[in-house]
């Protein structure tokens, strides 16, 4: 795991002797009033930066997740990945770290450690696209035996145009028991339809605000989302 931050700071501070025109960033900021993920309640009102930067197929992005409302409940997150696009083909390696175990950041001892490691592999066929998910490293173990879980995740998306808006609608299942899903067997955990419209400000600045109805039917839970982005570039 340590080879992993070191390769992700070798890349970030790679000579600028390529041309210009080879690299990508983006820098941007989601405030959401609530942090669902794949299905499962992660907290309340939070700001959600990322940045990322990429190179002929190649990127690295950094996302975090702070909560906004003081509750007790509230945790930071922190996402690193490493990912290769090519064609709609995209595969990578995603690090998860949060504070709710373990607030050392460089500290990567078993079961103990706050790191989740994710290899990822999905497609895109244009009017839908596909990925699978497995944490191979990290603090992904079953609390009955203490066995590695390689706990997954499936997952289906399909973007379309609608009534001035962008939609997405997502679905997501887990395949197998995982104490990382709170997952007994198979269960799908993720419904999701999401509605994006962009808000003209100025004649340079447009505010991207969005909506999510999210249902798990394994848990029987529902949420609704609300929430806006700031994009720097």
């Amino acid at each position: 795991m340590r080879n992993f931050y070191l390769l992700f700071l070798i890349f970030y501070f790679l000579p600028s002797a390529q041309a210009q025109s080879d690299w990508e960033g983006s820098l941007e900021a989601d405030f959401v009033s609530s942090y669902i993920w794949r299905g499962l309640n992660q907290g309340h009102v939070a700001l959600q930066p990322e940045m990322s930067v990429g190179w002929k197929g190649l990127s690295l992005s950094a996302w975090g997740s702070v909560g906004l409302s003081g509750h007790k409940d509230d945790f930071r997150e922190i996402d690193l990945t490493l990912s290769y696009e090519t064609g709609g083909l995209s595969l990578g390696v995603k690090d998860y770290w949060t504070d709710e175990h373990d607030n050392r950041f460089f500290y990567f001892k078993g079961q103990e450690t706050g790191h989740a490691v994710e290899g990822f592999v999905s497609y895109d066929f244009g009017p839908l696209s596909a990925s699978w998910q497995t944490f191979f490293a990290g603090n992904d173990y079953q609390e009955s035996d203490g066995k590695r879980t390689y706990s997954s995740y499936f997952q289906l998306q399909a973007p379309f145009r609608l009534v001035t808006c962008d939609w997405e609608a997502t679905a997501g299942l887990v395949p197998w028991a995982s104490d990382y899903y709170s997952t007994g067997g198979f269960g799908v955990t993720y419904l999701s339809l999401q509605a994006t419209k962009e808000i003209k400000i100025t004649d340079s600045f447009s505010l991207p605000l969005f909506g999510q109805l999210i249902a798990n039917p394994a848990s029987q839970h529902m949420y609704f989302v609300a929430g806006f982005t700031l994009k720097a570039f």
